[in-house]
């Protein structure tokens, strides 16, 4: 059975990813004081006394605006509502009523689904008073709350909400998805590729820059795998974030790449590898992650072979040469699937082991050809290599003395493992150890 889906709907600015936060013991969704913070459709997995149930934190509905940005909002909650199987209609109980909240409850009820009214922001009993004008909304239930402090109707609403789930044995699933987080500067069609991957319009896409504030989950079947895609919110030079939304939105995205086995960096092929996109790349290979770098909007590049672009690409960023490079339009769909391929090749990659016998024959030979030159006389021993972990392939040489190796012969060292094992768009990580180091 499917986990029942809650939908978390209202105008702007009534604590309803507050709400989702408190319900989710997590502050998984954006909060702050000005209003539209929540714009595309936010998934939360919630347990309440080990029932299980899925909320949707959605954008403030603004009836009667035609700006396309709040069009795409509403369109955001209308496919909200479409899969929900109940509502939680939020209002504010210290603003009070609001002839919004009159056209909400109206578009509301058009939906034929059980909807619960709910007043937030009542801090204590002294204040029921506030929510009796709520009424006029014609709602048979009302269930009043505090989401910002918890200690007010929220267990209530809890029990309500799930008195017809069943408690669900716990059984521990392996999570054998795949998890692609795809990030990059904003207004690098992030959210369009997401879309497309879908064959539906999941994220907002806007020529804004910033669209994207949440992370954004969701799991798609390609060639009988799972990945599991997360869209992110564009990282911008730090001098320019701002403090607030925009610096929680880089935290999400820069969590992602944590989150993630391999990172997608959806780069604009028309402004070509910036110093931003090199630097969100720095951040994958410190977090151990696989790499694809997609030159998106590669559609409106005339007379450039791919193999020259990557030439250009490597002599800018060698540090890079190990990623997979991938040439794609997110407008025409060219090459998207390969995104998954290459994703599934590169986790292969990352869970690959190497026997520690090939390996110290390799590392040897390697020493044999091109032996290190002495530092004052004495010279470099290598007496043994094993690898210690994958997830990125980690590796550890153990040497007699740490001050006789240098810098370019750790590349040299690298590279030889690169040639012979492979490891395509995935960092690796060698570590030099002496005897007595722990």
């Amino acid at each position: 059975m499917r986990e029942k889906i809650i939908a978390v709907v209202g105008r702007p600015n009534v604590g309803k990813s507050t709400l989702v936060n408190r319900i989710a013991g997590a502050r998984l969704s954006i909060v702050d004081d000005k209003p539209n913070i929540t714009r595309d459709r936010i998934y939360i997995e919630a347990n309440w006394q080990g029932k299980n149930f899925v909320l949707i934190d959605t954008g403030g509905i603004v009836e009667g605006n035609d700006d396309e940005f709040v069009k795409n909002i509403n369109s955001q909650v209308d496919i909200a509502l479409g899969e929900s199987d109940l509502i939680l209609f939020v209002v504010d109980a210290k603003t009070g009523l609001n002839p919004y909240d009159y056209d909400i409850a109206n578009k509301l009820r058009q939906t034929k689904k059980e909807i619960l009214l709910v007043v937030n922001k009542v801090d204590s009993k002294a204040q029921d008073a506030l929510a009796s004008e709520f009424w006029a909304l014609g709602f048979d239930n009302m269930h009043l709350l505090s989401a910002l402090h918890g200690d007010v109707g929220v267990g209530d609403l809890l029990d309500i909400i799930t008195s017809d789930i069943e408690i669900q044995k716990e059984e521990k699933i392996e999570d054998k998805s795949i998890k692609i987080a795809i990030v990059g500067r904003p207004n690098a069609g992030k959210s369009s590729i997401l879309n497309n991957l879908l064959n539906q319009k999941r994220a907002i896409v806007s020529d804004v820059s910033g669209t994207t504030r949440d992370s954004i989950n969701e799991e798609v079947v390609f060639e009988d795998n799972l990945y599991q895609l997360i869209d992110t919110a564009g990282i911008r030079k730090k001098s320019k974030v701002d403090y607030g939304v925009e610096m929680f939105s880089v935290d999400r995205s820069i969590k992602a790449i944590k989150d993630c086995d391999v990172a997608l960096l959806v780069v604009d092929s028309i402004e070509g590898l910036s110093d931003q996109d090199k630097k969100i790349a720095s951040i994958v290979e410190q977090q151990g992650k696989g790499l694809i770098i997609a030159f998106n909007k590669w559609d409106l590049i005339k007379n450039v072979q791919t193999h020259k672009f990557e030439g250009v690409i490597e002599k800018e960023a060698p540090f890079l040469n190990y990623s997979q490079k991938l040439f794609i339009s997110a407008k025409t769909g060219q090459r998207l699937d390969q995104i998954f391929k290459y994703a599934k090749q590169i986790q292969a990659e990352r869970e690959k082991r190497i026997s520690t016998g090939l390996l110290n024959k390799i590392v040897n030979e390697a020493y044999c050809l091109n032996p290190p030159n002495s530092i004052k006389g004495k010279n470099l021993k290598i007496y043994y290599s094993t690898q210690n972990k994958t997830c990125p392939p980690s590796f550890v040489i153990f040497i007699n003395n740490k001050d006789l190796i240098q810098d370019n012969y750790k590349r040299y060292m690298l590279k030889k493992l690169r040639e012979n094992f492979g490891f395509k768009g995935t960092p690796i990580v060698v570590n030099y150890k002496q005897k007595g180091d722990k």
